[in-house]
């Protein structure tokens, strides 16, 4: 389980975190949810130990991250941030073998070839494993960086803005895919995401943010209502729920801007 306590984060007089105190669920999936400017990302990028924090602790399993080496961190926890960026003109099976690196450093076994392999197939891009990246669409790649993520094989993924661009198929078959991950290998996956819906749908546990500070947290059913929405973006919803899920509606929902 990672563990929040009293987190701050402060650039000169700005602060960007403040009082952030949090428990998020092992084997499950939890969205950070919020407007922009919330900080989503600084806590997410603090998490992964790509920024440090001004003041309080952050736990892994119990144990300070800052008393985690590194690179046994990079075997327990992997970052996908929003814009990846590989300026080597690289295949999607040589990009996806990167994920093996905190083994490895380079050399690759059988085994380590059999988990690249695991990872195009799960995210179905075996048959583009000899595609160069710069060949492919959008959601192609980012479907690319995530099989990297899902390679290193940690039990903790966090993933910044994943369906940032995307279509909605692509977007749907990442969801569907981290779903996956948590229901199947006992994954833990933290998300950035700004489409609520998708939020509301794919979940189990949902973080709000809001001016630097956590608005609510808790399940699905405690977060997606259309008082915490409206507080927490400021506008109208309406808000269905049958048993195939949640329909947010802040298009044309009944009434006026908050």
């Amino acid at each position: 389980m990672i563990t929040v306590q009293d987190l701050h984060k402060t650039y000169a007089s700005h602060s960007a975190l403040s009082a952030i105190n949090l428990r998020f669920p092992s084997g499950q999936l939890t969205s950070l949810v919020g407007p922009n400017g919330a900080g989503k990302t600084t806590l997410l990028m603090m998490i992964a130990r790509l920024l440090r924090p001004s003041q309080g602790v952050i736990r892994l399993d119990g144990s300070p991250v800052e008393n985690i080496r590194i690179d046994e961190y990079a075997k327990r926890v992997a970052t996908l941030r929003q814009t990846p960026e590989f300026n080597l003109r690289l295949t999607v099976e040589e990009l996806v073998a990167f994920g093996r690196f905190p083994y490895t450093h380079g050399t690759l076994t059988q085994h380590d070839h059999q988990v690249v392999d695991d990872a195009l197939s799960f995210l179905s891009l075996t048959a583009l494993r000899r595609a160069y990246l710069d060949e492919l669409s959008g959601g192609q790649r980012q479907m690319a960086f995530l099989a990297m993520t899902i390679a290193q094989q940690t039990d903790y993924l966090l993933l910044d803005e994943p369906l940032n661009n995307l279509d909605i198929k692509h977007a749907v078959q990442i969801m569907q895919a981290l779903r996956r991950l948590c229901d199947e290998y006992g994954r833990t996956v933290i998300l950035v995401v700004h489409d609520i819906n998708f939020a509301a749908n794919y979940s189990d546990y949902i973080v709000a943010m809001k001016g630097g500070a956590v608005h609510c947290d808790g399940n699905v059913a405690d977060v997606i209502t259309e008082q915490r929405l409206s507080e927490l973006y400021g506008l109208n919803f309406d808000v269905a729920h049958n048993e195939r899920g949640y329909l947010c509606n802040y298009f044309k929902p009944s009434g006026n801007l908050v």
